[in-house]
């Protein structure tokens, strides 16, 4: 983990993906995440595989440099010690409605009546002044209500949702992104102290991040078409067969197309204006995707690669995801690493993709047990012995050997 946000602690009441993923990209920057789980856990420990019912690979994922406490916030003496807490953080996050919160008993006014420079970022399914407002939000119908079904439609038409799950980490990035901006303005010479509270609503993250390139016509008023960008929705758009494999060839400037062009015997489509004209070329790129297609068979993926590297134009070779573990790039980064995980074993772990230049990262810390901090936690809280021990007898709250 980088140490840039050192110092920053953040009382982290998400579950499943959404907000782990937020919460974790902020503990990659170094703050001190403090993960509340129920005395049952995040559901997500759940999702095999797994070697124990502690922990599955969903969880590892998504929950690295974290502390975990239990607290069943469904008793009075749970959300008293949850507010101990709130007032020896920075930060609250969690990924459920405000309703929900204000029932568990820690929403935006609750926490800052006991923290009044509290900064409260929550991920709700859909924003609360619409008609969504209490609609469940999971990603799937998240996918399904904002167009991204749709749009990856396949031959036939019938919409599919995508192979990740891109609503949640879509979400989770703009929740991180809150937290974020909220904790730069805080740092700002002048700025006020008052509490913040913002919301970074699934639905409309999903429709903000799509609509950047699919607003398309409709980016004017009267409209100069409808919805789509037409270079990525051309049916020629896609992996080009080659003779062995599958390659992604993409010239994008004047420059590129020429010598893509001149390679494959094409001079004279080469100084064609709907290649050298920009605009041209944007409204007839799906003719130009189609010479592409026609040429790539004619040569393996190695030899492609070859040739278009060295007259510098832009290809990759189509990657399974079990390459992405010998591949040269992620190996020299050391983007995978085998770790011994204090409960689950040995772990492969994906690093953080952020990079502070000139400075070693520190270690990760590996997903936690569940309740494997609640002590330490509490007692950091300010709470003594003898009245953890009373908690934990209450049952409001669990240590992780005793769960």
């Amino acid at each position: 983990m980088l140490e840039l946000l050192r110092g920053v602690r953040v009382l982290d009441l998400t579950t499943v993906v959404l907000g782990p993923y937020a919460t974790q990209i902020i503990g990659d920057f170094g703050a001190d995440v403090i993960k509340v789980e129920p005395p049952a856990g995040d559901v997500f420990r759940s999702v095999r595989p797994g070697r124990s019912g502690r922990m599955g690979a969903g969880f590892l994922g998504c929950n690295r440099n974290k502390r975990s406490i239990v607290i069943d916030l469904r008793k009075a003496e749970g959300v008293e010690a949850l507010m101990k807490l709130v007032e020896t953080v920075d930060v609250v996050v969690h990924n459920m409605r405000p309703k929900s919160a204000a029932k568990l008993g820690f929403d935006f006014e609750a926490c800052k009546a006991r923290n009044p420079r509290i900064i409260y970022c929550y991920a709700s399914g859909f924003g609360q002044d619409g008609p969504y407002a209490d609609e469940p939000a999971y990603d799937d119908t998240i996918q399904a209500v904002s167009g991204v079904a749709w749009l990856n439609a396949n031959a036939d038409g019938e919409p599919r949702f995508m192979r990740t799950i891109i609503a949640d980490k879509v979400g989770g990035l703009h929740l991180a992104m809150a937290v974020l901006a909220a904790l730069g303005a805080r740092g700002r010479a002048g700025a006020s102290d008052e509490a913040i509270c913002i919301e970074a609503p699934m639905f409309e993250s999903l429709v903000s991040f799509l609509m950047v390139e699919q607003l398309g016509g409709m980016s004017f008023d009267p409209p100069l078409g409808s919805t789509g960008y037409e270079r990525l929705n051309s049916p020629y758009r896609k992996p080009f067969a080659t003779r062995d494999g599958y390659i992604s060839i993409i010239p994008y400037t004047s420059a590129h197309w020429g010598r893509f062009l001149h390679l494959v015997g094409e001079d004279d489509l080469a100084t064609d204006p709907i290649v050298t004209d920009p605009v041209q070329r944007s409204r007839n790129i799906g003719q130009l995707y189609a010479v592409i297609e026609r040429c790539a068979p004619q040569r393996t993926t190695d030899e492609w690669i070859a040739v278009l590297r060295e007259c510098d134009v832009p290809c990759s070779r189509v990657n399974q995801l079990a390459d992405l573990f010998e591949n040269e790039h992620l190996r020299e980064v050391g983007m995978f690493e085998v770790t011994g995980h204090p409960t689950e074993g040995d772990v492969m772990t994906v690093r953080s993709p952020f990079r502070q230049v000139g400075t070693e990262p520190a270690p990760d810390r590996l997903a936690p047990v569940r309740g494997s901090d609640t002590r330490t936690l509490l007692e950091e809280a300010g709470l003594d012995g003898t009245a953890i021990d009373a908690l934990i007898l209450a049952g409001a709250v669990a240590e992780g050997e005793l769960l």
